[in-house]
């Protein structure tokens, strides 16, 4: 029987994630046509604008993880880039808002639908939706996610047989296809895939039933600030604050990894 701890949660206690895993192979299934089927300019606008971006998480070597996503800090996309107005290269904010709302309703109807039903039930619960890819041979550098207000749990899409793990403190954990992972990603963590295919998950990150939601809400805006003064392609979810200290790496048997300084 699986054990869970302070930092290893049981997903049955988030009764409201049941309706993401009660949709999973359809979610799945969502993703999978996207990626095949869309075009190469939606696939390189999606990697561009829709995707998380982190200046401060590392990789060994040039194994890549790649993410692309709906809500952020619980908004639907569009209205994400129109709130902070985020510049890119190649659009402006009206033009990136106007292409990520045809992609959604385009490819992830039934994704919106279960975020909608879970926040208009559970009083916005959900921050963060979006879909995370480790290709094979990816080493992630130890680090945390300074998320005090937050969980996070990966519902397993895509998950091949093998290697495939997450170490948080001194435990190694697996995903499985059509679960959820629930971690508290304010320890520190290093994921890895050593396998020869991509295991894909759909990541949701949500308040923390437990805590005052006036004051997760008032700690999240002003911690958004933040990571988007210093890093609007962050999208919010990561910060400076995410670096591990040095005394965890040698304290978890990681102190190789402090050589490792490929960004994500």
């Amino acid at each position: 029987m699986e054990s869970f701890n302070e930092y290893h949660l049981d997903p049955k206690q988030f009764t409201f994630l049941k309706k993401f895993e009660d949709n999973w192979q359809a979610i799945r299934n969502e993703f999978t046509h996207f990626i095949n089927n869309a075009s190469p300019d939606e696939l390189k606008f999606t990697y561009d604008v829709l995707g998380p971006k982190s200046k401060t998480i590392k990789t060994k070597g040039s194994s890549k993880y790649s993410a692309f996503g709906i809500l952020f800090q619980g908004l639907f996309i569009e209205e994400y880039i129109q709130l902070h107005r985020i510049k890119y290269p190649d659009y402006s904010p009206e033009d990136a808002s106007e292409k990520a709302l045809v992609l959604r309703e385009k490819y992830f109807p039934n994704l919106d639908k279960v975020i909608e039903k879970v926040n208009f039930s559970d009083d916005n619960i959900i921050r963060n939706v979006y879909f995370g890819t480790f290709h094979p041979g990816l080493d992630i550098k130890l680090h945390v996610n300074y998320n005090p207000h937050m969980n996070r749990g990966y519902l397993g899409l895509i998950v091949p047989e093998g290697d495939v793990a997450m170490k948080i403190c001194h435990e190694q954990l697996y995903w499985h296809e059509g679960e959820f992972m629930v971690l508290d990603h304010s320890y520190p963590h290093c994921p890895h895939n050593y396998t020869n295919y991509d295991r894909t998950v759909l990541v949701v990150d949500f308040f923390k039933p437990d805590q005052p939601r006036e004051e997760v809400i008032q700690f999240e805006k002003e911690q958004v600030a933040q990571r988007m003064q210093d890093n609007p392609y962050s999208l919010g979810v990561f910060g400076k604050s995410d670096r591990a200290k040095e005394e965890d790496f040698i304290k978890y048997g990681l102190a190789h990894q402090l050589e490792w300084d490929k960004a994500l």
